[in-house]
């Protein structure tokens, strides 16, 4: 992990003061992974990337978030922040935060747009933070789409949903309670083949537009299906569609589904994160409960 982030921090520009995780030693990385369990990504076997954590009551902190210069753009750190926050939540985090350098604004605006706001100003930058996702455990399939049910309940025009599992996870399971708690033309079904299917309203509200991203590889290959069009008067489900399909909306509700690694077991964990000022005053844990 060690040569992971010095790796990372000095392939970045030279700052004033110097990064600090630039004299870090192995015990100090020891010292931090005794307290809490850190993140590391791994590509065909080799350690690509890696982060640290801390817990101060409810607030967890990022630190040393560091990915290998050839493999940087290569969305190693998106997996990495969303190791951290699940982990977090499950630690029982409620907020999460990071200091983000002031030399270096485009860095902060890729944490916005993966949900994170300036909480405050630093002597060296500023202090990014974020509300961390709901937790909910979900036992069936039955409940997966009773979740999906209540979920709809929350959504309006103009939403995006992006949705991340394995597969089998229960994605399409989600879809269909979200379809009938829309009230929108059934059946919803995965549209694997076909990449998008619309389900109009049958009660005049808003259609439900289903996306399958997961043969597309580029943010050009989601624009190319013209969802753009059905945005504004339409709630948009994106099934695989992290790291393509963000740039739909500055607002949207991240949900990951995690299965258990016992297949027999049907349980799955949901994590619901409102990204953007649509969800800044939505509590997903409260409503959730």
């Amino acid at each position: 992990m060690l040569a992971v982030i010095r790796a990372a921090f000095a392939a970045r520009p030279l700052v004033d003061p110097p990064a600090a995780a630039l004299s870090d030693s192995v015990d100090d990385v020891r010292a931090r992974l005794r307290q809490l369990p850190g993140v590391i990504a791994e590509l065909h076997g080799e350690l690509v990337g890696c982060l640290l954590l801390s817990l101060t009551g409810s607030l967890a902190g990022l630190h040393r978030v560091s990915v290998l210069p050839q493999y940087r753009r290569s969305g190693i750190a998106e997996h990495l922040v969303r190791g951290a926050v699940e982990l977090c939540t499950d630690l029982g985090a409620r907020d999460l935060e990071l200091l983000c350098r002031r030399e270096f604004p485009e860095t902060r605006r890729w944490w916005e747009a993966h949900g994170f706001r300036v909480s405050r100003d630093h002597p060296d930058g500023w202090m990014l933070s974020r509300r961390l996702p709901a937790r909910v455990e979900v036992p069936t399939g039955e409940a997966m789409q009773h979740l999906g049910a209540r979920l709809a309940r929350l959504l309006q025009s103009g939403d995006v949903l992006i949705a991340s599992g394995d597969l089998g996870a229960g994605k399409t399971t989600l879809a269909q309670g979200l379809g009938a708690g829309l009230q929108v033309d059934q059946p919803v079904i995965s549209p694997t083949f076909v990449l998008s299917r619309v389900h109009p309203s049958l009660v005049g509200g808003p259609d439900f537009v289903h996306v399958d991203a997961y043969r597309l590889d580029s943010v050009a290959e989601v624009e190319d299906l013209d969802l753009e069009e059905s945005l504004a008067t339409s709630v948009t489900l994106v099934e695989w569609g992290v790291g393509v399909a963000e740039g739909l909306s500055g607002d949207r509700l991240d949900i990951d589904i995690q299965r258990s690694a016992d297949l027999q077991d049907e349980t799955r964990v949901v994590y619901l994160s409102g990204v953007g000022d649509r969800w800044s005053s939505v509590d997903l844990l409260e409503e959730m409960q």
